[in-house]
């Protein structure tokens, strides 16, 4: 049994406690918030676990073995430091960091320590892309010739008023750290790093909500060579639209949508077709807005069986830099 603890008790650090209490390998020990409201509903999952409302008394709690980093985006790299430094293993939820400097020194931190470093990248997990990943693996597709990424969801004034690190550029980081991260995930576990060419960015319909954009279209290119292009939106008309990737390759053609790369839109494969999917987890429901795929029991698991030695660790530290590499590449290209 595999003792954890949560910091921050949010929508995503309640979905974490859903999955550590129903694990059978693991136990949800201690949580943290520096909201006391938070104390009921996490007691309702998991009756037994001790609620701090200081982290580093968390920190201290007897036999806790993995923290799970659910906090605003800013706080990522800090507390995993520290949660790292006094023994623990660390789950970060994403984005990993707010830049590449601050991934470098949690992975030094983890190298140092000894300890696991486990990146919550959960689209990985969504069986279209489990299978488009194997077809790229086993070279069914031949080289990859064009990309393109489309994210178009609806984040209202309701999304940002609820938590006021919403919308800070300093806190919040962007719209391509915290709502396109996951896609600019899915385009590098499928393609590879990339190198953002050029890009534009505007603010259509959140001034006054938010520091940064809500809308950008980017042009980007693989090491092999193939075009990306990358737009985003959170201006869709009251919700959610589309989450989409689509790869042109020499051997097929294949797209990844629904609103969450949770669908097969279109194939067409050289000699293969691929079968009915499972469903697949519902994505996260918020009420007022809905997130990517639920697929964090698969990231418990992962943490479970990589400490009992039985798998490798899903996404690691090196591959959550990579991810805030390219967003602060596409962030550079904009301000040239």
């Amino acid at each position: 049994m595999i003792n954890f603890g949560i910091v921050g008790l949010g929508n995503i650090g309640l979905r974490h406690a859903r999955h550590i209490a129903h694990n059978a390998g693991a136990k949800l020990t201690a949580v943290c918030d520096i909201n006391p409201d938070t104390k009921a509903a996490i007691l309702n999952i998991c009756p037994d676990a001790v609620f701090y409302n200081d982290f580093r008394h968390l920190l201290q709690h007897p036999g806790l073995e993995v923290v799970n980093i659910c906090t605003p985006n800013y706080l990522h790299a800090p507390m995993t430091s520290e949660a790292l430094l006094t023994g623990c293993h660390v789950v970060c939820e994403k984005p990993m960091a707010m830049s590449v400097a601050e991934c470098n020194l949690m992975i030094d931190t983890a190298r140092f320590t000894g300890k696991h470093l486990f990146v919550v990248k959960q689209n990985r997990y969504n069986p279209p892309v489990v299978v488009v990943k194997k077809l790229l693996t086993e070279g069914l597709l031949g080289n990859i010739l064009q990309i393109s990424v489309t994210c178009f969801w609806n984040r209202n004034e309701d999304y940002y008023r609820l938590s006021s690190w919403r919308g800070s550029k300093s806190k919040d980081g962007g719209c391509l750290f915290t709502q396109c991260s996951h896609f600019i995930d899915i385009l590098y576990y499928l393609a590879g790093p990339v190198t953002c060419m050029s890009g534009l960015i505007q603010n259509a319909t959140h001034r006054g909500l938010t520091e940064f954009e809500d809308s950008g279209a980017f042009l980007l290119k693989t090491q092999t060579g193939a075009l990306v292009s990358f737009n985003f939106s959170t201006s869709a008309y009251q919700k959610n639209m589309e989450g989409s990737i689509t790869l042109l390759c020499e051997k097929g053609a294949i797209k990844i949508g629904g609103q969450y790369l949770n669908t097969i839109e279109y194939q067409c494969v050289e000699g293969f077709e691929i079968p009915p999917l499972p469903a697949g987890n519902d994505a996260n429901d918020y009420g007022s807005y809905k997130g990517s795929m639920s697929n964090h029991d698969k990231v418990i698991q992962n943490v479970v069986d990589t400490l009992h030695g039985k798998d490798q660790i899903a996404t690691n530290g090196q591959e959550g830099r990579e991810i805030v590499r390219i967003i602060e590449n596409m962030y550079a290209c904009v301000s040239r």
